[in-house]
């Protein structure tokens, strides 16, 4: 509170004659805008003391002429985050995300008791989290990830008890966790402890945590001892990391645990058990397991004073153990003889193979899938750096199923080829082999595919494993069977096939469906992840026309494989889909891939959710007039954003807005003007006013129609 007397003594003496017509919030604010000391956006320009209240000031926020919440994000805001901000008594939500904020937060921060919600990731803050933290009893978002933070987390942080949200990601956050961890916040629906250097154990109390809905990340930190079985009881839909600690021991075999693929343990020397691939030892098994009964044939050990001395009855080897121990070897020495045979003759017969048809045959020639050794590796990268890796439990099937399997091209583009492959049994799979690239940036690629590997989500297509060599990099996802939302609104270009166009049911059983997805992605993925290049090429259709969104991640993927794109328009144009080009938009008059860009997006380096929410809102456009994303109006070419405002600008009928087709369901029409409103709304030229995805889907499952 000092602090704060001192600032506002300051600024009165500088300011002494506005006093008068600002009121109290509002000078508290100047002086958030003194603290800042650059604002390359202008953010803060309309911060004016002429004015009597700042509830009209951008970024503010205010109920009954007090100020409620400070949403700056994204700006590239300079500065610290100021102490005088604990002074806005009916405070409940600051934004500050994504800006270039330094220092440590303030104490007095925390004394504005009514916040709900303190999101501040992708700053440079560092220093302690304060224990004055406790004193926020309404707290339900906490979002400190990306941050420069150090020491331990306060004890007093389990006074927060309503916390929903509980991200402490990429960070120097260090010691162990309180006690009482899971058993105070049990009102947690996210947690993210991921990369950091937390140590200890991971508390008993955690499983009861129930109420936790999409990740418990413990990854990439310095925890140590067992998992507890409490984990297990965690609920089934949430995914469990605790990849790259020192766990130690058996892995649970229970309830939330028990179908965890192997991506989810690795990076621990210490576990044992399935579904690793590493067995438990005797000394490994607990002491809870069941005794398990001796054989007669088996004398136990006895002991001698403070030896252990084996029984009289077996004084000595009998020559019939003798000669099967001599056979034993034998066999097992020819065993071994043979395994290398087989691997030492795929490899010769990698390049001879001439004919087409299997998925081997088709990457023909130096592109074959052998294992091939870089002299310039050492010996202890080998293994880690080729190899096939199942995402989860349901892989049933290798690499050598895969390479034998039929094949058919879907498409190619700069960053690769996709391919149809159907495996012995019918089961079809879609194969993304990445370009010819040939850095090595392998450590990368495994985070980040393992990652996109834990997205399991209805509305997303699954990645089912991954295949890495020097000269390969497979990605193996499940088939959708039923084409593009490209080909879905507007028929296959350039083909003689039917085209029926979709009811109004079924395509906002799709708009439903995409914001689901992108929710789940923006607010449940572990780094609250960005698509990047959402267009309709990228939602594959199943056989109920439910959609699903590919291609999550592939831009940064190929970067790490060194796969140089050939423009970067054109960054991510090949698509899983079935049994066409995946460049199908591209035979529409020049390239249409950023017409579906935010206006801001050639501006910035790192993507943001608001552009994928731009992308989105284009799309809704797209289904909802039945028109390509350019639009022809009459020898000239008119994006289809602008078309639209354009229309409404000159008022011209809905009818001819909509999609022609849509005119036979005019009980749908109320229907068809909300989501108007709603596509409108995403593709402000502001990205500040753009609605996030949650209130998108909110706005969509409000309507009546039933999907």
């Amino acid at each position: 509170m000092v602090t704060y007397l001192c600032w506002v003594l300051f600024l009165l003496c500088n300011c002494y004659f506005f006093v008068g017509s600002l009121n109290d919030e509002g000078i508290a604010l100047l002086l958030f805008k003194q603290s800042i000391q650059q604002d390359p956006d202008g953010s803060l320009s309309n911060w004016d003391y002429s004015d009597e209240n700042p509830c009209s000031w951008s970024g503010i926020t205010c109920s009954s002429a007090k100020v409620i919440s400070v949403s700056i994000p994204e700006s590239g805001l300079v500065g610290i985050v100021p102490s005088v901000l604990g002074s806005l008594s009916s405070l409940k939500d600051i934004d500050l995300r994504d800006n270039r904020l330094h220092g440590t937060l303030p104490v007095e921060l925390f004394d504005a008791s009514s916040l709900q919600s303190l999101v501040l990731f992708g700053n440079s803050l560092s220093g302690s989290v304060p224990s004055e933290v406790g004193k926020l009893k309404d707290l339900q978002t906490l979002d400190l990830s990306e941050n420069l933070f150090n020491g331990s987390i306060p004890i007093s942080i389990l006074q927060c008890n309503r916390l929903k949200i509980l991200d402490f990601g990429h960070n120097n956050f260090t010691g162990s966790l309180p006690v009482g961890f899971g058993s105070s916040l049990i009102m947690l629906e996210k947690l993210n402890l991921s990369y950091n250097q937390f140590s200890g154990s991971i508390p008993s109390d955690v499983g009861h945590l129930s109420g936790l809905q999409e990740t418990a990340d413990f990854s990439h930190n310095d925890f140590s001892g067992p998992i507890p079985p409490s984990l297990g009881n965690l609920p089934e839909k949430v995914y469990i990391d605790l990849t790259y600690n020192n766990l130690s021991g058996p892995i649970p075999q229970s309830d939330a645990l028990v179908n965890r693929g192997p991506t989810a343990f690795i990076g621990n020397p210490g576990l044992c058990g399935p579904p690793l691939r590493n067995a438990c030892s005797n000394s490994s098994i607990p002491a809870t397991l069941p005794y398990l009964p001796v054989t007669a044939t088996y004398s136990p050990p006895t002991l001698d004073g403070k030896n252990m001395v084996r029984s009289n009855k077996r004084k000595s080897l009998n020559r019939a153990t003798v000669i099967a121990i001599v056979v034993g070897d034998i066999v097992g020495i020819s065993l071994i003889g043979l395994v290398l045979f087989y691997y030492y003759s795929k490899v010769v017969s990698c390049k001879s193979e001439a004919e087409g048809g299997s998925l081997e045959r088709a990457l023909k020639g130096d592109e074959c899938l052998c294992f091939r050794k870089d002299g310039s590796e050492a010996p202890s990268e080998i293994g880690e750096r080729f190899g096939f890796v199942p995402l989860d439990l349901q892989v049933d099937f290798n690499i050598d199923k895969l390479l034998k399997s039929s094949a058919y091209v879907l498409g190619k583009s700069g960053i690769g080829i996709v391919y149809k492959v159907v495996l012995e049994d019918g089961v079809t799979l879609a194969v993304r082999r990445l370009g010819d690239g040939d850095l090595q940036r392998f450590k990368e690629f495994q985070t980040e595919i393992e990652v996109i590997g834990k997205l399991k989500h209805p509305n997303i297509v699954t990645l089912r494993a991954y295949y890495w060599s020097l000269a390969e990099k497979l990605l193996i996802y499940d088939y959708i069977t039923n084409g593009d939302l490209f080909a879905a609104i507007h028929g296959n270009v350039g083909t003689s096939t039917s085209f029926s166009p979709m009811p109004w049911p079924v395509r906002l059983k799709i708009m439903k469906g995409m914001a689901r997805g992108l929710v789940y992605i923006h607010e449940f993925s572990p780094k609250k992840y960005v698509h990047g290049n959402l267009k309709p090429n990228n939602i594959l259709l199943g056989l109920d026309m439910e959609p699903y969104i590919s291609d999550f991640g592939l831009g940064r993927l190929t970067n790490m494989t060194g796969v140089l794109p050939s423009s970067q328009s054109n960054q991510m144009a090949a698509e899983i889909q079935p049994d066409q080009p995946s460049d199908v938009s591209a035979t529409l008059n020049g390239n249409p891939g950023s017409i579906y860009q935010a206006p801001e997006a050639p501006k910035f380096r790192k993507p943001s959710q608001k552009w994928d929410v731009y992308s989105y809102g284009v799309i809704l456009l797209e289904m909802i007039t039945g028109k390509s994303p350019i639009v022809l109006v009459g020898v000239s070419e008119m994006d289809l954003v602008r078309w639209v405002r354009l229309s409404i600008e000159e008022k011209k009928p809905l009818s001819d807005v909509f999609d022609p087709f849509l005119a036979q369901e005019p009980e749908r029409k109320e229907e068809m003007i909300a989501v108007l409103k709603i596509a409108l709304a995403c593709v402000q030229t502001n990205a500040e006013r753009r609605p996030p995805m949650r209130h998108v889907l909110e706005a969509l499952d409000r309507l009546a129609t039933t999907t």
